[in-house]
C-alpha cells in the first residue's frame, strides 16, 4: 500500500488531501456533487485524524469555501469548524477574529471598532490556544487596557489576506497540543503546491472609509506563486498592507463610587455628621469622573509571508514557511472630566437628585469642582515573527514520520504613553444629569473651560514599556498502519517558552518636579498646583457627536508636542515600574500515543480514535516582591491527559460524535509573578503567585450532524465540562501598612501617593481553588436555496447559515468573608449568527449578523460588585461583481447599525461605565488576477 503525501502545517488525512485535489481541479464539479463519502475499511489511511487546511487552497467563491468547511467538518473524527479562504488572499471578513464568529460557539471582543480576542463555548482566550502553521504562538499588541502581558491571543496583529483557512478544534484528542479548555484554533497560510501549475499572481485593493472620522485609508494585498510543472517544487509568497483609523466617540464615567462630600446645601457635612442631606449623598453612588470625549486609533500593518516546499520524491517532503507582521499604531484620548475620584471632600454639592432604587445620584450641582482636561498618547509596534520547517518521510508503505521545528516571537514596545492634565480645582458651576444615562448632561457653566488661562497644568505622565513572547517548538511523530483499517501515532513535543516585560515611570505633579515655584512667596504654602497655561501650550477640541441638550463640547487641551519641548519630558528622571518588571519561563514536553481506526460497527462507518498525552511543565518566575527582585524555581508538575473521539455514521449522511477528554490549561502569565502590582489610584492592591496549578477539566462532548442535502447541515452539539479546580482570587480590606509593600511603589500624583491610608485598601491574592462547571449547546444549519427553488430565479443562487449556542457557567467568586457564584468571565449566555448569501456566475452579496448577549469582565470596585457588558450586534454586508474572469470589484460595509460598546459596573444596579461608539466602515475595492 503507498501513501499519499499529506500537509503537515497541522495534521491532515488522505482523504482531506484528496478532496482539496478535487477541488483544485474542478471548484464546480465539487460544488454540484454530493459530499465525498465515508472512507472504506480497506483504506484507514483515508480517513481524517485531525481536520485541517487541504493541501489545495484554490477556492473560488463563497459558495465554494463553504463547501469545503463542511467537508472539513464531515471528514473530521472529532468535533472542528472551518473558514476558508473564497479565493487566493482573500479572507472573508478584514479581520481574523470578525471570521472566527461566525463559527457556532464563538463570540469576540473588538477594540476600538475591530475585533481583537474570542471566546470559544464560553472559555475567554487564555483558554485557547492558538498555532500558526501547525506551531504554538502567542501575538500581543497594545489597544484599550494597556499592553497583553497574558497568554491571551491578539488577532488584530494580522492582516486576514495573509491566511487561507482557520480550523477551531472543539475537542481534544492525545495528538492535539495540549493547554486548551476552550478550543485550539489553527491559522494556516497558504503553500505553493496549493496553487495552479507554473505561475500566479493576484493583487488586490481597498480604499476604506468610516464614516465617523470622515477619513480614507488604503488596504492592498498581493500574491505570487510557481508550482514547479513536474511537482518537485514550489514557492510562494504574499504581502499585505493597511492603514486606517478609527474614534470613539460617547461619555465614560469610570465606575460609580460613594463619598463624603465638604458641605451639602450649605451644611458643611464635618461639622454636622448628622444632617440628612450629607448622609444621603454620602451614601449615594455619583459618578467617579463623569466626561465626554474621543479615542482616536491609528493602525498600520504591514503582513509577509513566504513559503518554499520541496518533494524530491514521492516519499520524501519537506517545507519551509515564515511569517512576520508588524502592526505601528497610536492612541490618543482627548476628555474634559471632572475629578471627584478622592477629591469629593474639598467640594460643595449645591443640589442633587437621588435614584431610591439603584442608590444613584443622577443629577448633582457642584462648586468648587476638580475640573480636569487631558490629553494621552501612546504608540505602539508588535512585531511578528516565526519560522517552521516541517520534513515528512515515508518509510514504507505502512510507516512515516514527520519532524517539525521554528521559532515564533512577539515583541510589542510602547516607546512613550504620554498625559499631560490641565486642572481647574476650584470650579463653581458645575453640573450633571444622568437621567439618560446613555447621553447625559455635562455642563460646565462657570470659567470659560476654552480658556488656558483659567487652567494649570498639575501633572504629567510617561509610561513606556516592551513585552515579549518566544516559542521554540520541535516536535516529531510516527504512524504506523498496522491493519488495513487501523494505525498508531506516537509522538513527542518540547517547547520553549519565555515571557519577559519591562514598565517604566514617568509620572510627576509640576510642584514635586520641580518644574515650576509653586510657592513664589516663600511661605511653605504653594500657590500654584501647576504651570499656568497658555494659548502657546494649548488647542482647542471640539466634541463632534450626540450629547445631552445643555452639555459643553468645546474645551482646551494640552498639546503635547510643546509641553515635551517645555519641560523637556525626555529628559526627566524615570523609574521602574515594579509591578510591571516580571518574567516567566516554562518548558513544556509531551508525549502521545493514539490509536486510529477506520471500520464498521452495525454496519454502519466507525471511526475513532483512542489516546493519551502525557505532558511535564517546568516552570520558574521573578519579579519584585516588596521593592526586591526575587526568582522563583517551582517543581515541575506533570498531567495525563487521556482522550476519545468517536464518529459514527448512523446513515450515510447522519453522523453521532462523541468525545470526552482530560484537558488544562496553564495559569495567565500575569498570575505567575512572586510579587503584586498597585493600583494607587483605586486604592487596590493584587499580590500573584507563582506557584499556581493549572485550571484542569474533564470535557463532555456529543452531536447529531445530518448533513441532509448537498452543500447542506443541521446540527446539535451538547458539551459539558466538569472543572475540577482553578485559581481563584480572594478579596479583603485593609491598610497599606498591612501589605508590607513600600510607599515608593505609589504613583506620584495618585490619590493613596498623597494619602495612604485616606480609605480602606482592596486586598487581593490568588491561589488554587474550586472549580465549577460549565454547560451548552449548539445549533447549526446551513442550506441553499436551490433545495426547493431549483426553478425560481434569484432564490435558486441564495442560501443561508446560520448558529446558535447557549452556555452557562457557575464558579466562586470571593469577597472579603462572601463567596458569590457567577458565570465565568467573557461568557455570554446567548450567542446567534447568521448569513443570507447570493450567488452566480457574475454578482454575489451577503448579510451578516453576530449578536452575543451580555458577560462579565471583572470584578469592579469603589463599591460595586462585578462589571461587564451589555449585548452587541453587528451587522455586515458585501458585493462583488466580476467584469471578466481575472477581474472583480467589491463593496462592503461594516458595523451597518453603528452598535454602541455599552459597558457597566455593579452586576445589580448596573451603572453606566461607558457609552460610545466607532461609525460604520464602507470598503470599495478590486482584485485582478493575471
Amino acid at each position: 500500500m503507498r501513501y499519499p503525501i499529506e500537509t503537515k502545517k497541522t495534521p491532515v488525512t488522505l482523504l482531506a488531501a484528496a478532496i482539496g485535489l478535487a477541488l483544485q481541479m474542478t471548484v464546480a464539479t465539487a460544488i454540484a456533487q454530493e459530499p465525498a463519502s465515508q472512507p472504506a475499511p480497506a483504506e484507514p489511511a483515508a480517513t481524517v485524524r485531525d481536520a485541517t487546511e487541504l493541501d489545495t487552497v484554490q477556492v473560488v467563491g463563497y459558495r465554494a469555501s463553504l463547501v469545503k468547511a463542511l467537508d472539513l467538518k464531515r471528514d473530521s473524527v472529532g468535533a472542528i469548524d472551518a473558514i476558508v479562504a473564497e479565493d487566493i488572499a482573500d479572507f472573508p471578513d478584514q479581520n481574523l477574529a470578525e471570521s472566527l464568529q461566525r463559527i457556532p460557539g464563538i463570540t469576540i471582543t473588538r477594540d476600538s471598532g475591530e475585533g481583537r480576542n474570542i471566546s470559544v463555548r464560553g472559555l475567554s482566550g487564555e483558554f485557547t490556544r492558538v498555532r500558526v502553521n501547525g506551531m504554538e504562538a502567542i501575538a500581543a499588541t497594545g489597544g484599550e487596557g494597556g499592553p497583553n502581558r497574558g497568554r491571551d491571543f491578539d488577532y488584530n496583529v494580522f492582516a486576514s489576506e495573509l491566511f487561507n483557512s482557520i480550523i477551531v478544534h472543539k475537542t481534544a484528542s492525545a495528538s492535539l497540543d495540549e493547554g486548551s479548555l476552550g478550543a485550539v484554533v489553527d491559522l494556516n497560510t497558504g503553500n505553493p503546491f496549493g496553487f495552479e501549475h507554473g505561475r500566479t499572481f493576484v493583487v488586490s485593493g481597498e480604499a476604506q472609509y468610516n464614516d465617523l472620522t470622515e477619513d480614507t485609508g488604503p488596504r492592498t494585498a498581493a500574491l505570487f506563486a510557481y508550482r514547479d510543472p513536474e511537482d518537485v517544487w514550489g514557492v510562494s509568497f504574499s504581502a499585505a498592507y493597511s492603514d486606517n483609523t478609527t474614534k470613539e466617540l460617547g461619555q465614560n464615567t469610570v465606575r460609580w463610587q460613594q463619598a463624603q462630600f465638604r458641605s451639602v446645601g450649605g451644611v458643611i457635612c464635618a461639622d454636622n455628621p448628622g444632617d440628612a442631606g450629607c448622609a444621603e449623598v454620602a451614601d449615594g453612588f455619583h459618578p467617579r469622573i463623569p466626561r465626554y470625549g474621543e479615542i482616536e486609533v491609528e493602525r498600520e500593518r504591514l503582513g509577509l509571508t513566504g513559503s518554499f516546499e520541496l518533494r524530491p520524491s514521492d516519499s520524501t517532503r519537506l517545507s519551509i514557511d515564515v511569517l512576520h507582521s508588524k502592526l505601528d499604531a497610536a492612541r490618543r484620548e482627548r476628555y474634559l472630566e471632572v475629578l471627584f475620584r478622592g477629591n469629593e471632600g474639598g467640594m460643595d454639592v449645591t443640589d442633587y437628585t437621588l435614584d431610591p432604587s439603584t442608590n444613584n445620584l443622577t443629577r448633582m450641582e457642584v462648586d468648587n469642582a476638580w475640573v480636569r482636561s487631558e490629553n494621552f498618547e501612546k504608540v505602539w509596534t508588535t512585531e511578528f515573527t516565526q519560522w517552521s520547517a516541517n520534513l515528512e518521510q515515508h518509510f514504507s508503505d505502512t510507516v512515516k514520520g514527520h519532524l517539525m521545528l521554528g521559532r515564533s516571537t512577539s515583541k510589542l514596545e510602547f516607546p512613550h504613553e504620554i498625559t499631560y492634565m490641565y486642572d481647574d480645582r476650584g470650579y463653581d458651576g458645575f453640573v450633571y444629569d444622568y437621567t439618560d444615562d446613555k447621553k447625559p448632561v455635562l455642563a460646565y457653566n462657570g470659567a470659560d473651560v476654552t480658556n488656558p488661562a483659567n487652567f494649570q497644568m498639575s501633572e504629567f505622565r510617561d509610561r513606556p514599556s516592551r513585552t515579549d513572547h518566544t516559542f521554540d517548538t520541535i516536535s516529531a511523530d510516527v504512524e504506523w498502519a498496522f491493519s488495513p483499517s487501523y494505525w498508531l501515532q506516537a509522538g513527542m513535543t518540547h517547547r520553549q517558552f519565555a515571557f519577559e516585560t519591562w514598565g517604566g515611570i514617568r509620572d510627576s505633579g509640576v510642584c514635586a518636579a520641580g518644574l515650576f515655584d509653586c510657592d513664589p512667596d516663600g511661605d511653605g504654602v504653594d500657590d500654584f498646583y501647576g504651570i499656568p497655561a497658555t494659548s502657546d501650550l494649548s488647542v482647542i477640541y471640539d466634541f463632534d457627536d450626540d450629547t445631552g441638550a445643555g452639555s459643553t463640547t468645546r474645551w482646551t487641551i494640552p498639546n503635547l508636542d510643546a509641553w515635551n519641548d517645555f519641560i523637556g519630558l525626555r529628559g526627566l528622571p524615570m523609574r521602574e515600574d515594579q509591578g510591571n518588571v516580571r518574567q516567566v519561563d516554562e518548558k513544556d514536553t509531551a508525549y502521545f500515543v493514539q490509536l486510529n481506526g477506520a471500520t464498521e460497527l452495525a454496519g454502519r462507518d466507525f471511526r475513532f480514535d483512542l489516546g493519551v498525552r502525557y505532558v511535564e511543565t517546568k516552570q520558574s518566575s521573578s519579579g519584585y516582591n516588596s521593592g526586591v527582585y526575587v526568582y522563583v524555581d517551582r517543581p515541575t508538575y506533570s498531567d495525563t491527559l487521556p482522550s476519545a473521539n468517536f464518529a459514527w455514521s448512523l446513515t450515510p449522511d447522519l453522523i453521532w460524535r462523541m468525545s470526552a477528554a482530560k484537558v488544562m490549561t496553564r495559569p495567565s502569565l500575569g498570575n505567575l509573578t512572586p510579587g503584586g502590582s498597585v493600583d494607587s489610584f483605586n486604592y487596590r492592591v493584587s499580590f500573584q503567585n507563582p506557584f499556581l496549578d493549572p485550571t484542569r477539566a474533564t470535557a463532555f462532548d456529543t452531536s447529531l450532524e445530518w448533513y441532509f442535502a448537498p452543500e447542506s447541515i443541521l446540527s446539535l452539539a451538547l458539551f459539558y465540562k466538569d472543572i475540577d479546580s482553578r485559581p481563584i482570587r480572594a478579596e479583603r480590606t485593609g491598610t497599606y501598612a498591612s501589605t508590607g509593600l513600600p510607599l515608593s511603589l505609589l504613583v506620584p500624583t495618585s490619590p493613596a501617593e498623597q494619602n495612604p491610608e485616606g480609605r480602606p485598601w482592596t486586598i487581593s491574592t490568588i491561589d488554587n481553588g474550586p472549580g465549577g462547571e460549565l454547560k451548552g449547546f449548539e445549533l447549526g444549519f446551513q442550506m441553499p436555496l436551490s433545495l426547493f427553488a431549483e426553478g425560481v430565479p434569484v432564490l435558486r443562487n441564495m442560501g443561508v447559515i446560520g448558529n446558535y449556542t447557549w452556555v452557562d457557567s457557575e464558579v466562586d467568586y470571593t469577597f472579603g468573608d462572601e463567596i458569590v457564584t457567577e458565570r465565568l468571565f467573557g461568557l455570554s449566555k446567548n450567542s446567534y449568527n447568521f448569513t443570507l448569501f447570493y450567488e452566480n456566475d457574475r454578482f454575489d452579496a451577503r448579510v451578516s449578523a453576530a449578536y452575543r448577549s451580555d458577560y462579565l469582565d471583572g470584578t469592579s470596585g469603589t463599591g460595586n460588585r462585578f462589571e461587564g457588558y451589555d449585548g452587541t450586534l453587528s451587522v455586515d454586508a458585501s458585493l462583488g461583481y466580476k467584469i471578466n474572469e481575472n477581474f472583480e470589484v467589491t463593496l462592503e460595509g461594516l458595523n451597518l447599525t453603528d452598535d454602541y460598546q455599552d459597558r457597566w459596573t455593579d452586576i445589580t444596579a448596573r451603572r453606566r461605565y461607558e457609552y460610545d461608539h466607532t461609525g460604520r466602515v464602507y470598503k470599495v475595492g478590486f482584485r485582478y488576477r493575471f
